[in-house]
């Protein structure tokens, strides 16, 4: 294992983000705030609370996977991106490190920049309502483990984009709208039963019910389930990127 190489690309992906760290930071926690505006106070106020829990509180862990999900995905796929849009990739292949070697130093940076993000968001979050986390050690695990696999699904995607309107067609078309679909903002117990089955075909809904869990110890499916359906989905990404570095996929062309 090429440790220096390793270091070198997230080094080098790590001082990229920290040119822009304010603008970075700044976004994710002005619109977290507006969620807490909007939903929390304008629509928290029509509930009591759901399954014993205030609804301010209740959506802090949607609200932390929302950002999560997407800034891991927008953070891989525009830094494995611009490298192929300037040709600079290639030296990157030719250098002596291995493709492993490159996925860790790429997603190891988006996975970092995610939780750190998604840790700013909950001391947010913890500013207007009360946050309390009856499993920390799971909480840590489910953001590892969703930042280390969305990373590695933009790193697909930035691999799969031609062009930059494309970084922006999965997360825009598929990602954000699954995310407020898969209970981020409500508990898919609120939904009429044919509903609840189909939402059930969301993987989101595992990460965000297993993430709640790890909060308050309530969940939309079982804990088991939420985290053996991550595992599955970060199995998936690792086998298709295998596959892209097997074929050359988007790189060799």
């Amino acid at each position: 294992m090429n440790v220096g190489a390793i270091k070198a690309i997230y080094r080098f992906e790590m001082a990229r983000w920290f040119r822009t760290v304010l603008q970075s930071i700044a976004s994710p926690v002005i619109s977290t705030s507006l969620y807490f505006v909007v939903f929390g106070a304008a629509i928290g106020s029509r509930f009591t609370d759901i399954d014993g829990v205030g609804y301010g509180s209740f959506i802090v862990p949607g609200l932390i996977m929302l950002m999560l999900l997407t800034q891991s995905i927008a953070n891989a796929s525009f830094g494995i991106y611009f490298p192929k849009f300037t040709g600079t990739i290639y030296e990157v292949l030719s250098a002596p490190v291995s493709y492993l070697e490159i996925v860790i130093g790429y997603v190891g940076a988006a996975a970092t920049k995610s939780i750190v993000l998604g840790l700013i968001i909950l001391a947010t979050a913890w500013l207007f309502v009360p946050v309390y986390i009856l499993h920390p050690f799971v909480m840590v695990l489910f953001l590892l483990l969703t930042a280390a696999t969305f990373s590695l699904l933009g790193f697909i995607i930035g691999i799969w984009a031609d062009g930059f309107e494309k970084l922006q067609l999965v997360p825009l078309l598929i990602i954000t709208p699954l995310t407020f679909l898969g209970g981020t903002f409500y508990s898919i117990g609120m939904l009429p039963p044919f509903w609840q089955k189909v939402t059930l075909f969301n993987p989101v809904v595992y990460l965000v019910s297993g993430f709640r869990w790890s909060f308050y110890g309530i969940s939309d499916v079982g804990f088991g389930v939420s985290l053996l359906m991550t595992f599955v989905f970060l199995g998936l990404c690792l086998a298709v990127i295998a596959w892209i570095f097997k074929t050359g996929y988007r790189l060799k062309t």
